[in-house]
């Protein structure tokens, strides 16, 4: 294969070093940049990882490790000057401010002194941010390269990092200060799904009342190794009284959010929407997968995909409603929302097209109220910018998208899931349009899933008591 000019990299040996020569590097810091650094070098300082920790200290914010910057210095003595061939004597650095998320450090090194005995440079170190204000100085001394050296430019693979923990941490922060909850737990007879009530009762979020056969929950928080006093234990002789006395103490008022345990989800359900004992609104119930996906820059919502199976226009109405209040209460003021189908353009033959265009009109004529909708949109149309302006799309929603509405319940499914497995995103589920939020969770979640569910119903529930908001 035939190298380029532009994919090559040469060094200046040392003969061909000036005093005064001077090169250049300018980087931004990004959210991943920490974690990576953090998990390349071993540090693991929480000034640097964890937003509450940092909110304690000098900065009052996460910043980025001191010699992220400093490394820079050693990119441009690898690279450019003196390049290939170089190594490293010593560093002496200075850290003058710390690097925020989003700064831009301009990193230049400038020859200073050389030994022809011994082929050493001594280098004056330079980094300023995108205010001009000096982050870093110091100095550093390498051996040059006596050799011209010419070599292909070797690009790096993208890396991600998709550290689930820290993710999930974060997403917990968000609701710290709010008081807990009261949730019914429908079923808690089974590990995981007990132990996801008792991780969101340890974090603050929930006071879970648990509803189901005593003797089952007992044994399975014994096989946790959890203690149960002072807990209220509801005991019921089966699966469905437990559904059924769980959404009771809903409608009573006496918990403001029901969780699924370990039964079956059409068993809760035909509880929630039974006519006379249920959980009904006027709106048409529906479920928001909330998913922080590390190769996206932001939250993302979809739905419906665990509740309506081929949802009508106007039940999409109430789907789309449910997903900006949601947005709302999670202090996104405008959600961008993308009606999803196979094609970007309105056709006959794809009824979901013809969906999401009157949808979309809907949402101008004030039928749809608090977001800004387009549609229809392919997936790559909704979450790529790149993918968009290929296609000639000209919209505030493409590539930026909040919330994704897929045409129906098996397309929403499949997306979920492979943003969950193959792409690693953390997942959160609640289902809206009930008179209190649902955590509605699969048997396969984890509890560190389960609480981030009930973390979303808090603040749902708090958004209720403050300003109203439908469930």
């Amino acid at each position: 294969m035939t190298t380029l000019a532009s994919e090559t990299i040469e060094n200046h040996p040392f003969d061909e070093i000036q005093i005064g020569q001077t090169a250049q590097l300018t980087r931004t810091l990004r959210p991943q940049d920490i974690p990576l650094f953090a998990a390349i070098s071993g540090d693991v300082n929480p000034t640097h990882l964890d937003p509450e920790f940092a909110k304690q200290g000098p900065t009052h914010e996460v910043v980025g490790h001191s010699m992220w910057g400093g490394a820079l210095f050693s990119a441009i003595l690898g690279n450019q000057l003196p390049g290939p061939g170089t190594v490293y004597v010593r560093q002496d650095l200075r850290f003058h401010r710390p690097i925020a998320v989003g700064d831009t450090l301009t990193a230049s090194v400038t020859v200073k002194e050389k030994n022809p005995q011994n082929h050493h440079v001594v280098f004056e170190c330079l980094a300023v941010n995108q205010d001009g204000l000096k982050v870093i100085d110091g100095i550093a001394e390498v051996i040059a390269p006596t050799e011209k050296i010419r070599c292909a430019k070797l690009h790096l693979p993208e890396i991600s990092v998709t550290d689930k923990e820290l993710r999930y941490r974060q997403i917990m922060s968000r609701v710290k200060g709010l008081e807990p909850i009261t949730v019914a737990v429908a079923h808690p007879c089974d590990e995981p799904s007990l132990g996801g009530a008792l991780e969101a009762m340890q974090a603050g979020i929930i006071r879970p009342i648990l509803v189901g056969p005593k003797a089952k929950i007992l044994a399975a928080a014994q096989a946790l190794g959890a203690d149960l006093s002072g807990l209220q234990i509801i005991d019921t002789p089966h699966s469905h009284a437990s559904a059924e006395v769980a959404v009771q103490l809903c409608r009573e008022g006496k918990a403001e959010a029901l969780m699924k345990g370990s039964l079956h989800t059409d068993e809760l359900m035909s509880a929630v929407v039974d006519k006379e004992k249920g959980l009904r609104t006027a709106r048409r119930i529906s479920h928001v997968f909330l998913a922080d996906v590390p190769t996206y820059p932001r939250p993302l919502m979809i739905t419906d995909a665990a509740v309506n199976i081929e949802p009508t226009l106007e039940e999409k109405v109430d789907i789309v409603q449910n997903a900006i209040d949601l947005a709302h209460a999670l202090g996104i003021a405008e959600p961008k929302v993308a009606i999803l189908s196979a094609v970007e353009t309105v056709t006959s033959k794809i009824r979901s097209t013809i969906d999401a265009a009157a949808l979309c009109k809907m949402a101008d004529r004030g039928q749809i109220k608090g977001g800004l909708l387009d549609g229809p949109l392919a997936f790559d149309n909704a979450v790529s910018q790149v993918a968009a302006r290929i296609k000639g799309i000209r919209s505030a929603v493409a590539g930026n998208a909040d919330i994704l509405v897929v045409p129906d319940l098996e397309a929403g499914n499949m997306v979920a899931k492979q943003l969950e497995y193959l792409a690693n995103a953390l997942m959160a589920g609640i289902v809206l349009g009930a008179k209190v939020p649902i955590v509605l969770t699969s048997r396969a979640d984890t509890p560190e899933t389960r609480a981030a569910s009930c973390a979303v119903a808090q603040v749902l529930a708090h958004a209720k008591r403050t300003t109203g908001l439908p469930s």
